[in-house]
């Protein structure tokens, strides 16, 4: 599933993965704006009852299907649309870990879904979270906007600094335990030549980078450091106090 999508993507499970240690205690994970569920699969399959939740039947259709494939049982999904988190009072409290990869740039109102998705966790929970990084450089045309003043799916702003970041989990009853960075040099290149070419037919993209994946994951740091490069995506993992007076 990892490698149906581009090099983004995988970066980030790779993230997200280091942050998920393998469980036998089968603690509860939420993910928020799921897609076709691959991150909520992989929690799965390292240990965790998974909840992945979006707003479109197909997307949940597609991701069931995936789980059956790889024998997750623990992985559930539900469509709902994470504008509506708050109206889902069974849900308070009920998680350790709420994932949000590449979803909040969509929302308009993103201290609300800040808050709902905390309201999510109960305390000494974790947020673990992704969205492109404001300073990175545009892959195409679309990244450099302008960007919609309603929600029609796409992005709504170009992305997050390390101070927005901050102010949404103060604003949130969230303390950010590490701010990183994810998607370097090589990553976003080997991406944009998989849009380009998937522009003329997707398997000739996929065909064309497959033997080019294995490039990232040994040398992307290093010459994303060399080039001084900014990277596409800023990562959060937040922690939610078993003391909320001491924040």
């Amino acid at each position: 599933m990892l490698i149906h999508g581009d090099t983004l993507v995988l970066d980030r499970w790779k993230w997200l993965k280091v942050r998920l240690p393998i469980t036998k205690n089968g603690e509860k994970v939420i993910d928020v704006g799921c897609g076709s569920g691959a991150f909520s699969i992989g929690a799965a399959r390292r240990g965790y009852e998974t909840l992945g939740v979006d707003w479109n039947e197909q997307g949940r259709t597609v991701a069931e299907e995936r789980a059956k494939i790889c024998k997750t049982q623990s992985a559930k999904f539900e469509v709902l649309d994470v504008r509506n988190l708050d109206t889902r009072g069974d849900l308070v409290g009920k998680f350790d870990i709420a994932i949000c990869l590449e979803n909040i740039e969509h929302i308009i109102d993103d201290r609300k879904l800040f808050q709902d998705i905390s309201s999510c966790l109960e305390p000494g929970g974790y947020l673990l979270l992704s969205t492109p990084y404001l300073h990175y450089r545009p892959l195409s045309s679309e990244d450099s906007g302008p960007f919609p003043k309603i929600e029609d799916g796409g992005h709504v702003r170009r992305g997050y600094s390390k101070a927005m970041l901050e102010e949404l989990c103060k604003h949130s009853g969230l303390v950010p335990e590490e701010i990183s960075f994810c998607s370097g040099y090589l990553s976003q290149k080997i991406t944009t030549v998989l849009r380009v070419l998937a522009r003329i037919h997707p398997l000739l993209g996929w065909a064309f980078i497959l033997p080019l994946r294995a490039i990232p994951p040994v040398f992307d740091k290093l010459v994303t450091n060399l080039v001084r490069c900014p990277y596409y995506s800023i990562c959060l993992k937040a922690y939610k106090p078993r003391f909320p007076e001491s924040v």
